[in-house]
């Protein structure tokens, strides 16, 4: 993949993608994604989050290229657009670990994660 230089004209476009993704909720949507298409309903079931928050989020996403969706019967089936969030999301939790492990400050709740090898993102 090429490099893409961060322009005056494309640093919101970015800002809003990140601003995006700023909400728990939605990376809780994404990392449900990642192992394959999903109704709402399987979302609400995965997530805890209920049915109208799971909904508002998924346009958003939806909106912003991060997921895809296609309709068979009454159902909407969700999926990741594009896996390179995943790799997004892991580059960031990799940072947020080794910010807190170097003693950094940290805004979770509970532990900040661990490194998963049994199903790497690619």
């Amino acid at each position: 993949m090429g490099r893409f230089i961060l322009t005056d004209g494309v640093l919101p476009l970015v800002a809003d993608r990140f601003k995006a993704l700023s909400e728990p909720a939605r990376l809780a949507l994404l990392r449900s994604l990642q192992y394959g298409e999903q109704t709402v309903n399987q979302l609400v079931a995965g997530t805890g989050l209920g049915q109208a928050n799971v909904s508002k989020h998924l346009q958003v996403l939806h909106a912003h290229g991060f997921v895809k969706r296609r309709k068979n019967g009454l159902f909407v089936h969700y999926a990741l657009a594009d896996r390179q969030i995943l790799k997004l999301c892991e580059l960031m939790s990799s940072r947020v670990n080794a910010h807190v492990t170097a003693g950094g400050q940290s805004h979770a709740r509970g532990p900040v994660g661990h490194i998963d090898n049994s199903d790497e993102v690619g």
